[in-house]
């Protein structure tokens, strides 16, 4: 006997499915935000600037040490040259490793022990910040995340107000935390943070520039490159890499201009681009010998910031013009978008770089 034939009536409408987002485009709107997260942390962070350079002014700090992984290693960087620069106190990058992994205990008496990181979620950090506190130092963490292991770990905190990141590649972290460190230390000094206003709406004329798509067209193809700066401009020859690496995957070196110079300058030929930072102020005008080795070296090159430092032949990238210290945030900007439209020439997503996660633990 054969069963009767049943029909079930699907009465509910079909659910809609929300397409996948497009590869890339968390990059591209986190680097969009860039003018809103500065605007944020100009007003919304300073009175915790305010109260935490009063601590440090009445700290007696006599030496500053900084600890940081990844793209905030270049944003310690920046403040390091900060730190020497503007308050005249010695500073270096810390090597957690020594405390986490050597159990090594310096005497930390009069140090202030500075430990950036986006998410302060790496173990690494955490235990070199605890193990800074019980050797006497002064611990501060500036972070995007104020419920992080690092905050709690650290006995002062800074949110940089970046608001939440989630694509892998860092973008609109890194320039907050640029200005998070210029704030406190400028304030540190007695400054009131005025040169700091104009930025947002400069990195918003920045991020709509068209010519570093230009760049970007011309070098899809390249395998190598190299960036280089002086001064201010380092951390961004660093940090440019950084992000052509993780989201191109190209061998991207990068070189103090006045290292590039030493053994490195043998590797320049006509089909390895080097991308050369000059920001104006003396360390832009520090580069300008490295300008001339590369063009009496036929180098292909592309410069990024003062448009009156670039040789003949040379593809530029005008910027503004600001305070040299306030330079990497602006400089940063059109090499983020390098880095996006060249992982998306070759077919690549840049909010999936392989083998990467948002958060990287260290131990």
């Amino acid at each position: 006997m054969t069963a009767p034939h049943t029909t079930i009536a699907n009465n509910t409408a079909p659910t809609a499915v929300a397409a996948p987002p497009l590869p890339g485009s968390l990059m591209a709107a986190e680097i969009l935000e860039q003018p809103e997260a500065l605007a944020r942390q100009l007003e919304d962070g300073r009175p915790a600037i305010t109260r935490l350079a009063a601590i440090l002014r009445d700290a007696d700090v006599k030496y500053v040490l900084l600890a940081a992984r990844g793209t905030s290693d270049h944003a310690a960087l920046y403040a390091k040259y900060l730190i020497e620069t503007v308050l005249g106190l010695p500073a270096g990058l810390a090597s957690p490793s020594s405390l986490t992994v050597y159990g090594a205990e310096p005497k930390m008496d009069g140090v202030l022990w500075l430990a950036v990181s986006q998410s302060g979620g790496s173990p690494d950090l955490v235990d070199s910040t605890a193990a800074a506190a019980r050797a006497g130092a002064l611990t501060v963490a500036v972070t995007n995340a104020p419920s992080s292991p690092l905050a709690a770990a650290a006995r002062h905190h800074l949110d940089i107000l970046a608001g939440p990141e989630r694509a892998v590649a860092a973008t609109k972290s890194y320039t907050s935390q640029l200005l998070a460190l210029w704030q406190l230390i400028d304030a540190w000094a007695g400054g009131n943070g005025a040169e700091a206003a104009d930025l947002p709406r400069l990195a918003a004329d920045v991020l709509v520039r068209p010519e570093i798509l230009e760049v970007a067209d011309r070098y899809r193809f390249v395998n190598h490159i190299v960036t280089t700066g002086r001064g201010f401009s380092y951390p961004t020859a660093r940090e440019a890499a950084l992000k052509l690496m993780e989201t191109s995957y190209l061998a991207a070196h990068a070189f103090s201009g006045a290292d590039l110079l030493h053994g490195p300058f043998a590797m320049i030929d006509a089909d390895r681009p080097v991308i050369a930072i000059a920001s104006p102020g003396a360390g832009g005008r520090a580069l300008h010998p490295v300008l001339d080795r590369l063009a009496e070296r036929g180098a292909d090159v592309c410069l990024v910031g003062d448009a009156g430092a670039a040789r003949p032949l040379n593809h530029v990238v005008p910027l503004p013009a600001v305070h040299e210290q306030l330079s990497p945030i602006l400089e940063i900007m059109p090499l983020q978008r390098l880095a996006h439209a060249m992982a998306s020439a070759r077919h690549l997503d840049p909010d999936a770089p392989r083998g990467l996660r948002k958060i990287t633990e260290t131990w």
